[in-house]
């Protein structure tokens, strides 16, 4: 089974300061299956990624490892159509008062009717009331 991934759960196994045992069982979960992400995942996490290293939590060597070792994962980038961001993933946000940002992962759960992987509350309580799994637990 396939899992959608979010930026969340990617940076907690990247940056060393916010790692812990459930999210590493997440990682191990890549190791047996795959995962598929929106579009805007890349962006966030390249973000992330360039803002750690600006603030000194991790190092431009410490970046190349990590994006070597994300591009050795079986991550999906899900090719979603401009009309489901305008319209769906659009209507989602509205709906439940996120960003599109973060609407755009639990309509592609929704819509590949996949679990989603995230340590965002927000985003866990808006699953739980549209009856999509997330994980962890």
């Amino acid at each position: 089974m396939a899992v959608v991934l979010d930026s969340s759960v990617t940076l907690a196994w990247l940056l060393p300061d916010e790692q812990d045992g459930e999210v590493d069982a997440l990682g191990e979960l890549l190791l047996t299956t795959s995962a598929i992400v929106p579009a805007i995942w890349p962006y966030e996490v390249g973000n992330a990624l360039l803002v750690a290293r600006r603030r000194a939590r991790v190092t431009h060597a410490d970046i190349s490892r990590f994006r070597r070792a994300l591009g050795m994962l079986p991550i999906e980038v899900d090719p979603v159509a401009a009309g489901v961001v305008l319209g769906a993933v659009a209507e989602l946000a509205d709906r439940h008062d996120l960003t599109t940002y973060d609407a755009a992962y639990v309509e592609l759960a929704m819509r590949r009717a996949l679990p989603l992987a995230t340590l965002d509350q927000r985003l866990r309580k808006v699953c739980a009331s549209l009856r999509v799994k997330s994980l962890p637990r």
